[in-house]
C-alpha cells in the first residue's frame, strides 16, 4: 500500500494513478478518492516546515501523492507558477489577533479567497498532465461563490480546455458574481441556474453518471471532490502549526467540508491537531450531524455567507469513510441511502470516531455580524461574513488547551454590504476588484435540469 495508489470510497473503481485522479476528479463508481495509504512526515519533518518557503512546503506534501505524474523539476515549477501572482510572500500568513487566538489568512491569491490555494496548482498540474496525456478536457464546476471565480483564474485561456461554472443565481454576492462573469476567455462559460448550490453540485453529479456523455467531452472536476484539491489545501495546516510550534485548534468555516477535511489530511499525515471545528451558518447541516447523529439535508437558504449555503456537503463522504475504518461498502450502502432517503443516521461507532477528531457550532447572521463588528473594534481589522462565522463559533468554544487557528477564506471586499451593516461601511477595494462592476458580463442562465445542461455544453463545445 502506498500514498501514489488512489481508491475510492466506495469501493468499486480500479485503482488509479495521482494523474488520473487529477483528470477524472470523481471515481467512475460515484466515490471519491482517497490514497490506498496516507504519507507519513515524522516529528523533525514536521518542526522543519517552520523554516521554509511555502513553495517548498507545499512540494514536501504533493510529491508524496504525485509519484511518477510529475518530475521534481515539472512539479517544483508548477507550485512555483502557481504562487507567483500572489499578494504576500507567506502565502498563508497567520496573524495574533489577541491572546493565543489567530486568523490564517487565506485570501491572498488572484480572486482573494483560499480556493485560490488550491486551483492555482490544480490548474498548473492538469495542464501538464492533459499535455502529457493529449486530448481535450472540459471542467465543470458547481460554486457556492469562490471556487468558480478561481477555477477561471486558474484555467482560462488554457490550450484544450473548456470550462463551465455553476453558481445559484441570486445566491452569491455581486462581486462574487461579477469575478466569474466578467472573464473574457473564450473557454470560459458561465451558468446561472435557478436553484440552489445543491441543484448544481447534484448536476455534476449526474453528468458524471453519464458516462457515455463524460467519455465523449472528455468530463472533469475541480471541485473539491477532486483530491488534488484536498492535498494542496492540507499544506497550511502544517505550515501554521509548525509556525505556532505547538498543536492547535482550527476553526474552520465550512460548507462543502473540503476546506476542514484537508486537516484530517494533515492529522492522517502525522500532525498533531488538538481539535478540527466545524462552525457552519444557519445551514447546519454539519452541526446537526456532529451534534444530533443524524446527516440530513434540507432546503438550503441564503444568508450574509453565501459560499457556505450549502446543505450536502460532499466531501464528508471522506470523513465517513475514514471513521468506518475504510469500509467502502459500508459508505456505498451509506451514500446510496442518503442519496435517496435525503437523511442518513450515523452509526454509534463511525459518530465517536468523528467526536473524536471534530467539534461543530452553527452561527446565525446576527451573530455573523456581531463578530465583524467586534473583531472590528477590538482589533481594527475588517473580516469578511464567511471568517465571523468562525470567529462567532470560536467565542463559544471552551478554553482550548492551546492555540487557537480560524482560517480566514475570503476578502473582505467581496462582501462589502454585510460589512457595512456591522461596521457602518465598506472595506476598502483592492486592486484587483477595481472597476470590476464596470466590466460586461457573460452568463447564460438555465433551470436545475440536467439535460438542459448537458444539451448547453455539448452546444457550446461544436461552437
Amino acid at each position: 500500500m502506498n500514498s501514489h495508489t488512489f481508491l475510492s470510497t466506495r469501493g468499486r473503481a480500479p485503482a488509479a494513478t495521482f494523474a488520473e485522479v487529477l483528470l477524472s476528479g470523481l471515481a467512475p463508481d460515484g466515490g471519491l478518492y482517497l490514497p490506498q495509504a496516507w504519507p507519513q512526515f515524522g516529528d523533525e519533518e514536521l518542526k522543519a516546515f517552520a523554516g521554509i518557503s511555502y513553495q517548498e512546503a507545499a512540494y514536501r506534501v504533493l510529491s508524496r501523492f504525485t509519484g511518477r505524474a510529475f518530475s521534481e523539476t515539472e512539479l517544483c515549477e508548477a507550485i512555483a507558477n502557481a504562487y507567483a501572482d500572489f499578494d504576500v510572500p507567506e502565502i498563508a500568513p497567520l496573524i495574533e489577533i489577541g491572546q493565543g487566538r489567530y486568523l490564517l489568512e487565506l485570501f491572498h491569491g488572484p480572486t482573494l479567497a483560499f480556493k485560490d490555494i488550491a486551483l492555482q496548482v490544480l490548474g498548473q498540474l492538469f495542464s501538464r498532465a492533459l499535455a502529457k496525456r493529449g486530448g481535450r478536457a472540459t471542467i465543470i464546476a458547481a460554486t457556492s461563490g469562490d471556487t468558480g471565480s478561481a477555477a477561471i483564474a486558474a484555467l482560462g485561456g488554457l490550450a484544450n480546455i473548456n470550462v463551465f461554472v455553476m453558481h445559484p443565481k441570486g445566491r452569491v454576492s455581486d462581486v462574487q458574481r461579477r469575478q466569474m462573469t466578467t472573464s473574457t476567455h473564450s473557454n470560459v462559460h458561465n451558468i446561472a441556474l435557478e436553484g440552489s448550490f445543491d441543484d448544481a453540485q447534484s448536476i455534476v453529479k449526474a453528468l458524471f453518471a453519464d458516462t457515455d456523455f463524460g467519455r465523449k467531452v472528455s468530463l472533469t472536476a475541480v471541485n473539491s471532490i477532486n483530491f488534488a484539491r484536498i492535498a494542496a489545501q492540507s499544506v497550511y495546516y502544517l505550515t501554521a502549526t509548525a509556525t505556532l510550534g505547538r498543536p492547535a485548534t482550527f476553526v474552520v468555516p465550512t460548507g462543502n467540508f473540503g476546506d476542514i477535511f484537508a486537516g484530517e489530511a494533515a492529522w492522517h499525515m502525522g500532525l498533531p491537531v488538538e481539535r478540527l471545528v466545524i462552525a457552519t451558518n444557519s445551514n447546519d447541516i454539519m452541526a446537526r450531524a456532529l451534534n444530533e447523529g443524524v446527516y440530513a439535508s434540507g432546503d438550503a437558504h441564503p444568508t450574509l455567507s453565501p459560499s457556505m449555503d450549502i446543505q450536502v456537503a460532499s466531501n464528508f463522504e471522506r470523513a465517513l469513510f475514514e471513521a468506518a475504518d475504510r469500509d467502502a461498502d459500508w459508505t456505498a450502502a451509506a451514500m446510496n441511502d442518503f442519496t435517496r432517503e435525503r437523511r442518513l443516521g450515523i452509526p454509534q461507532e463511525v459518530l465517536a470516531r468523528l467526536r473524536g477528531r471534530y467539534s461543530a457550532f452553527a452561527e446565525d447572521d446576527t451573530a455573523t455580524i456581531a463578530a465583524i463588528k467586534t473583531t472590528y473594534d477590538k482589533t481594527g481589522r475588517i473580516i469578511d461574513p464567511h471568517t465571523a462565522v468562525g470567529v462567532a463559533a470560536a467565542h463559544r468554544m471552551e478554553s482550548a488547551p492551546g492555540p487557537v487557528v480560524i482560517l480566514s477564506t475570503a476578502h473582505p471586499a467581496k462582501f462589502p454590504d454585510a460589512v457595512a451593516r456591522a461596521i457602518g461601511t465598506a472595506p476598502p477595494v483592492p486592486g484587483r476588484l477595481a472597476g470590476l462592476e464596470k466590466l460586461p458580463e457573460r452568463v447564460e442562465t438555465l433551470p436545475k435540469s440536467p439535460a438542459l445542461i448537458r444539451d448547453f455544453i455539448s452546444t457550446r463545445l461544436r461552437a
